[in-house]
């Protein structure tokens, strides 16, 4: 060792790329959920998402984020395409072409963004980073 490293303090290094942070894998778990909650077997998905979700109410920060993330944005993000396409439906009626144009559309770009937020969020997740769903994820816990 020489003089100059004997003279700098030890500084505390940070966790390693090899050690996951403190509840990375149910905070991957969760946003697994909600992509298949999406994309693979929606009712199923769900239910055992809320289920982790209430099971992990003392889980670390990590997996409280984004357990919490997910299971708002199912619950909000599946009452906002059912409203919004029963009124389509309501005001345009089933015989008016339009309202299968307007319903098809809206349930697509709604329904895909919900699912490159459900990305970005496996991805956050992936990196041991929280995440918050834009517009309608409930605010981060500091």
């Amino acid at each position: 060792m020489d003089e100059q490293s004997a003279a700098t303090p030890h500084r505390p290094q940070p966790p390693r790329a090899d050690q996951p942070t403190p509840g990375q894998d149910l905070a991957v778990a969760a946003e697994s959920l909600f992509l298949a909650n999406l994309l693979l077997v929606p009712v199923l998905s769900f239910a055992v998402l809320f289920w982790l979700w209430r099971k992990h109410a003392d889980a670390p920060p990590l997996a409280r984020n984004h357990l919490k993330q997910t299971c708002y944005v199912s619950l909000w993000g599946g009452l906002i395409l059912a409203v919004f396409t029963a009124a389509f439906l309501a005001l345009g009626g089933l015989q008016w072409a339009w309202t299968w144009v307007l319903v098809i559309m809206y349930f697509t770009c709604v329904h895909s963004t919900l699912v490159i937020c459900g990305m970005f969020g496996l991805a956050r997740a992936m990196a041991g980073k929280p995440f918050r769903f834009p517009l309608i994820g409930p605010k981060l816990e500091t």
